[in-house]
């Protein structure tokens, strides 16, 4: 039997581990966004999709690497809301592209359209 190929999603679960030292609460889910991106004096556009949302970011899916500490305007697709933010630490590769922890430059309930987990909920162990 050939083993499953391990997906972004994957990636994400298996490092829910330390969720207890975030923050917020991550939720998986896909949003469409846009990158947009001044880099060497010229504006760029990227597309992406998130793979996990908090109210202090996301971590996306992009085609494109983007270095650590690279300041952007994150849109929401669905919409059309934009935020500040930058990139936290270096992208990894993956088999969809490069793996992009986002942080807002200031936290943002409401950015994303959904309800997270209350700040003392647990996942059961079952």
């Amino acid at each position: 039997m050939t083993p499953r190929r391990e997906t972004v999603a994957d990636r994400i679960i298996s490092t829910m581990a330390g969720e207890e030292r975030r923050r917020s609460h991550r939720v998986i889910i896909r949003v469409p966004v846009r990158l947009e991106i001044a880099l060497r004096g010229e504006d760029v556009v990227v597309s992406a999709v998130t793979v996990a949302v908090n109210i202090h970011g996301a971590m996306v899916v992009c085609p494109r690497q983007l270095e650590a500490g690279t300041e952007l305007v994150i849109r929401n697709e669905r919409t059309q809301e934009q935020c500040t933010a930058r990139v936290t630490r270096t992208p990894r590769e993956s088999p969809e592209g490069y793996l992009i922890p986002i942080e807002f430059t200031s936290k943002s309930p409401k950015f994303w359209q959904i309800t997270f987990p209350p700040s003392n909920w647990k996942a059961s162990d079952s």
